[in-house]
C-alpha cells in the first residue's frame, strides 16, 4: 500500500503514529476519568453536546479558514490550539469546568481537520485513494495494539494518576508531530491557487460558495446519499466512544485496567484481516461489503447488550465482529466521500459536509447520557438502529450508481 502512496499523503501517514498511539492510551479511559473526578453521565452527554455544538460554528468556518491561511497554517495553528493546549486542561483537570473548557478548544480542530484533509488528498490520485484510507485505518489497527499498555498503567497507578500521565504523553507526542509534519510537508497547488484568491475575498463571498456547494450536494443524490451514511456512521461512533466504557465498567463490571483487552482484540482482527482478506476483496464490489459491514457492525453491538456480568469469551466475540465490521466500512466509506467532491470545491464541500454531520450528531451526547441513566442499553440501540438506517442509505446508493451507469 505505501509504494502506492506519495507526496503529502505519504509525510502525513509517517507522522501519524505520533498522534494514533497516544490517542489509543487515553480514549478507552477519558470517559470513565471525567466520572473519576466527579462528572455525571449526564454531565459526560452535555459535555460531548457542547463540544459538538461548538464545532457547528468551527465547521462553518474551517473552509475559509483553510483557504485562506492555506492548508500547512491552518493545520499548524489550530492543531496547536484545539490539542496542545486542550490537552493541557485534561492534564491539570479538577472538575466539570475543566473538561468544559478543553471541549471548547478542542472544537477547533475542525478547522484542522479540514486543513489536514485537503493537505492529504489533494495531490493524489483518485485510483489510488483507498491506498491512503488503508493505511491509515491500519496504523490505527496497530496503534489499537497499544492499548493494553493504558490498562497497565492503570492498574500500576491507578486510574486518575495514569490517565493524567497518558494526556502528558499524548500532548507531547501530538506536538512533536505538528511541528514535525508542518516542516516535512508543501502547500499543494490548489492549496496556492485559493489562498490567492482568498487574499481578495471577503465573507460575503465564503457564503455565496458555500450555498453553491449545498446546492451541489442536494442536487446530486448519490452524494446526498453517501454524505447521509456519513452522518450515521459518525452519530453512531460518538455515542459508542463516549459510553462503551462506561458500559463495560459499570455495568458488566470489568475491572477499570481490564477494558484495554478489548480494543486490542478488535485491533488484532482487524491487523489479521488486512494482511490476509482486504488484499483479496473484488473493489468492484465494495458498495456490497460496506453494507454486509454496517450489519455486522449491528451484530457485534447486539451481542454487547445481551451479555450478562463476566462474560469475557462473548464480549470478545462481539470485538472480533466489531473488527470485521469496521474493516468493511470505514476506508471504503472515506474513499467514498473523498471521489464525490471535486477537487476545487473539496474545502468548502468538507467545511459544509462538517456542518451536517454535526448538526445531526450534536445532540448524540446528551441524548446518550440521557438515555444510559434510563437504561445503560438504550444507547447501544440507537447504535444498532444507526448501522440499519446505513446499510438502507448503502443500498439505495448503489442501486442508484448502478442506474447512472
Amino acid at each position: 500500500m505505501f509504494k502506492n502512496i506519495s507526496g503529502n499523503a505519504k509525510v502525513c501517514l509517517l507522522y501519524e503514529p505520533l498522534f494514533l498511539l497516544p490517542y489509543t492510551l487515553y480514549i478507552t479511559y477519558a470517559s470513565v476519568f471525567m466520572m473519576a473526578l466527579g462528572v455525571s453521565e449526564k454531565g459526560i452527554g452535555w459535555i460531548t453536546t457542547l463540544g459538538l455544538v461548538m464545532q457547528i460554528f468551527t465547521s462553518m468556518i474551517s473552509g475559509y479558514l483553510t483557504d485562506r491561511m492555506g492548508r500547512r497554517k491552518a493545520l499548524l495553528v489550530f492543531d496547536l490550539l484545539s490539542i496542545t493546549v486542550g490537552m493541557l486542561f485534561l492534564i491539570f483537570a479538577q472538575n466539570i469546568w475543566f473538561f468544559v473548557v478543553a471541549a471548547i478548544l478542542n472544537s477547533f480542530n475542525r478547522i484542522a481537520n479540514t486543513a489536514w484533509y485537503c493537505l492529504l488528498i489533494e495531490d493524489s490520485e483518485p485510483s489510488k485513494r483507498h491506498h491512503i484510507f488503508n493505511m491509515l485505518q491500519l496504523i490505527g489497527v496497530i496503534g489499537g495494539l497499544f492499548a493494553p499498555i493504558g490498562g497497565w498503567m492503570v492498574s500500576e497507578w491507578t486510574l486518575i494518576p495514569a490517565v493524567r500521565i497518558m494526556y502528558i504523553i499524548a500532548g507531547v507526542s501530538m506536538t512533536l508531530m505538528f511541528i514535525g509534519r508542518n516542516y516535512s510537508t508543501y502547500d499543494t497547488e490548489i492549496g496556492k491557487r485559493k489562498k490567492a484568491d482568498y487574499k481578495i475575498m471577503d465573507w460575503t463571498v465564503m457564503i455565496k460558495e458555500y450555498t453553491t456547494v449545498l446546492r451541489v450536494i442536494f442536487s446530486n443524490l448519490p452524494l446526498l446519499l453517501i454524505f447521509c451514511v456519513y452522518i450515521m456512521f459518525q452519530f453512531q461512533l460518538t455515542i459508542k466512544n463516549t459510553f462503551l466504557s462506561l458500559y463495560l465498567v459499570r455495568i458488566l463490571h470489568f475491572q477499570d485496567a481490564f477494558i484495554a483487552i478489548f480494543p486490542a482484540v478488535t485491533s488484532m482482527a482487524m491487523l489479521l484481516l488486512m494482511m490476509f482478506v482486504v488484499p483479496k476483496l473484488n473493489h468492484e464490489r465494495l458498495n456490497q461489503y460496506m453494507i454486509a459491514g454496517f450489519l455486522i457492525s449491528a451484530a457485534a453491538i447486539v451481542l454487547q447488550i445481551v451479555l450478562h456480568e463476566g462474560q469475557f469469551v462473548l464480549m470478545i466475540v462481539s470485538a472480533l465482529l466489531s473488527a470485521v465490521g469496521t474493516i468493511l466500512t470505514y476506508p471504503y466509506l472515506e474513499v467514498a466521500v473523498a471521489n464525490t467532491m471535486d477537487d476545487d470545491k473539496r474545502a468548502g464541500m468538507l467545511s459544509i459536509l462538517s456542518v451536517l454531520i454535526l448538526i445531526f450528531i450534536s445532540p448524540a451526547g446528551a441524548i446518550g447520557g440521557w438515555s444510559y441513566s434510563i437504561d445503560p442499553r438504550l444507547p447501544f440501540i440507537l447504535i444498532i438502529a444507526a448501522f440499519f438506517l446505513s446499510a438502507l442509505l448503502m443500498y439505495f446508493y448503489k442501486a442508484k450508481k448502478q442506474k447512472n451507469i
